[in-house]
């Protein structure tokens, strides 16, 4: 595959990357504001001990849609070092989300049902670029490449059978043999488009 189609391979599965964390992520958005909001409404709960608390019930929700789908391919074998980290990374979050909420609510006294649902999206958007660089370079990682899609790597080096093969017939010893990676074609389906 050729430099650009590898690029644009790489692109167009990251777009996929970024479509299914934001369905997840607008999922939880609505399971977090609802929340907030029925804590706000219905209980004493202070806003941002109330905010506080809807955003960890969002980020459980957001765990199921983030194992089963958004990240579904990628690595499973360590589940408890994969939640703590999922956890971790999620009360970081939590902390940026919080922390806007807490200052508009407590540094400026913007404290009025919609001033508190504007502070609190727009923490959520702030904590959200930081959950998913976290998420897909720490928590779900990405499996290992297989030995058969780097045929490139294999190319540049000599095997132990062409050395001895270049040995044998005289040749010149730091002559390096080179060998072409195969050249692969994918082309985009028209129906996906």
């Amino acid at each position: 595959m050729s430099e650009r189609g590898t690029l644009r391979a790489r692109l167009e599965s990251l777009a996929r990357e970024v479509a299914k964390f934001g369905v997840v992520g607008a999922f939880g958005l609505v399971v977090n504001i609802a929340v907030s909001n029925l804590l706000w409404r219905y209980t004493d709960i202070p806003t941002v001990r109330a905010g506080l608390l809807a955003t960890f019930v969002a980020i459980l929700c957001n765990y199921v849609g983030f194992r089963h789908w958004t990240y579904r391919d990628r690595d499973k074998s360590g589940r408890t070092r994969e939640l703590t980290l999922f956890l971790l990374f999620s009360a970081a979050g939590a902390v940026i989300e919080t922390g806007v909420l807490y200052v508009a609510t407590y540094g400026f006294g913007w404290d009025t049902p919609v001033q508190s649902n504007v502070f609190k999206i727009v923490g959520i958007g702030v904590a959200t670029l930081f959950r998913f660089w976290s998420y897909r370079t720490w928590v779900f990682k990405a499996l290992p490449v297989p030995a058969e899609a780097a045929p490139a790597e294999a190319a540049a080096g000599k095997s132990a059978a062409e050395e001895s093969a270049a040995g044998e017939s005289g040749a010149d010893k730091g002559a390096v043999l080179s060998v072409p990676a195969p050249v692969v074609r994918v082309e985009a389906d028209p129906a996906r488009r």
